[in-house]
């Protein structure tokens, strides 16, 4: 029976991708874990392997399709012995299917539920039945990806359920154990499972209204005065988020100034520092949204009751700040996120960044590198914007909205002076974080910033 090779969910939000590339042709011979499509999703261009092995059959769905559905077939992989004769009969048998499951996994992530902890335990019995060892009882079936991203991320693959072809344990599978906590070796599953689910708790039971009809929009312009550019997955997807947190969580919003001069100072100071390859070249370059970075992710750490997640279940109180930061990219944005940023030092968080800011532009990040998170960090200051309020992005219960730093007057000592000055305003979910308890994070940062010695310790 030739197998079915489905439309992969790359992220959690995913209800349709652009097939933009196949890297292979029919008649071709593939290995388990060959790269052999690119799959154009709302965030990035990513890879898709094989699973199994096998010869190429037949191609359904041609490279350049947009909106091809999660879990809709989009090849037939032939494994050995089998000849094309039965091809046609599977593409019909198999396709209708394939096409009727894909709402109802798409759909999932917005269903409201009750608490983290439930909907973990409610979900558990759709999983796929467990991967199949040999018959010496060893061996643990799973795609080469899944292993090394396994490895990367600490997780047991013998507690996690495989739901690719014969039970094998692919991508997606490892992504979903690494949301729910299965499988990571000396976790608490219970409390990682309920750390990573509000996602989905956080999700309108209903449709937001789409406000006026197109029609009537229409009707507002002259005919020919416009040009109507299709929304892509990126732009509704950013579109349908930020709607929901607007319409979800309640935003509240703190401003504070902070003085820079010492920060410059030492900035400057750090970079000079820099030790330097044979080329010239120095070991990082520490930006202020560096800076920033660590300051935040240390006033977390120093109030830890504002590093936090609303669910319904109880309140989710991380244990490290994970830190998104926005970076623009063509069409739209997407939060790569610094991991533990409160222990990585100034340099190591600059080189992060730089990096992950590289790949993002050119959508090369992987679900891992931007999924997740317990805060973020979005700067408008490169472009002279003094201050703004930032939207939440769900599950995290606070953003800092950086402005520029100038120069302004101000008050020392009972006499006038001049101050290099930032605009920070956080916007927080005041389910999670109070007024007060905002106002305590907000102190501590200014004192990070404004006492950047501090950061080294």
């Amino acid at each position: 029976m030739p197998i079915k090779i489905l439309m992969p969910a790359l992220s959690p939000t995913m209800e349709e991708g652009n097939l933009a590339r196949w890297l292979v042709k029919e008649g071709d011979t593939v290995s388990s874990g060959d790269v052999i499509a690119e799959i154009e999703t709302d965030k990035a261009t990513m890879e898709v392997e094989a699973v199994d092995e096998g010869t190429v059959g037949k191609i359904l769905v041609a490279e350049g399709t947009e909106g091809v559905k999660v879990n809709e077939v989009i090849a037939l992989l032939l494994e050995e012995g089998e000849d094309a004769s039965s091809l046609d009969g599977a593409a019909k048998a198999d396709a209708a299917p394939a096409k009727a499951e894909a709402p109802a996994k798409s759909e999932a992530p917005a269903k409201s539920e009750p608490s983290a902890p439930a909907a973990a335990q409610q979900a558990a019995p759709a999983k796929a039945p467990p991967a199949p060892a040999s018959d010496k009882g060893e061996r643990i079936f799973a795609s080469p990806l899944a292993r090394r991203l396994a490895a990367q991320d600490g997780l047991d693959l013998a507690a996690i359920s495989g739901s690719g072809p014969h039970g094998r344990i692919v991508k997606r599978d490892v992504d979903e154990a690494l949301k729910s906590g299965t499988g990571r070796k000396g976790a608490d599953t219970p409390k990682a499972a309920a750390a990573e689910k509000p996602a989905a708790a956080e999700a309108p039971k209903a449709a937001a209204p789409s406000g006026m009809a197109d029609s009537q929009v229409l009707k507002l312009f002259e005919e020919g005065s416009y040009e109507v550019v299709p929304h892509d997955n990126m732009r509704k997807t950013i579109a349908k988020r930020l709607t929901e947190s607007k319409q979800t969580v309640p935003h509240f919003y703190l401003t504070v100034d902070c003085e820079l001069d010492a920060l410059l100072a030492l900035r400057a100071q750090l970079n000079d520092a820099a030790p330097k390859d044979k080329d010239g070249k120095p070991a990082y370059k520490l930006s202020v949204n560096d800076m920033v970075i660590k300051a935040h992710a240390l006033a977390l750490k120093a109030v830890p009751a504002a590093n936090a997640s609303w669910t319904d279940g109880g309140m989710l109180v991380h244990k490290h700040a994970d830190v998104g930061v926005a970076v623009a990219i063509e069409g739209g944005l997407i939060t790569p996120i610094i991991r533990r940023a409160d222990e990585k030092t100034l340099s190591a968080i600059s080189n992060e960044m730089k990096d992950l800011a590289g790949r993002a532009r050119s959508r090369k990040l992987q679900p891992q590198e931007y999924q997740g998170g317990t805060t973020s960090v979005s700067n408008l200051g490169m472009f002279g914007i003094k201050d703004f309020a930032a939207v939440i992005n769900p599950p995290h219960a606070t953003i800092l909205a950086v402005g520029a730093g100038e120069q302004r007057a101000v008050v020392k000592n009972g006499a006038l002076a001049i101050a290099t000055v930032m605009s920070v305003t956080l916007s927080t979910d005041h389910r999670a974080v109070d007024g007060a308890l905002g106002a305590e994070l907000m102190s501590a940062f200014r004192q990070f910033i404004e006492n950047p010695m501090s950061m080294l310790v």
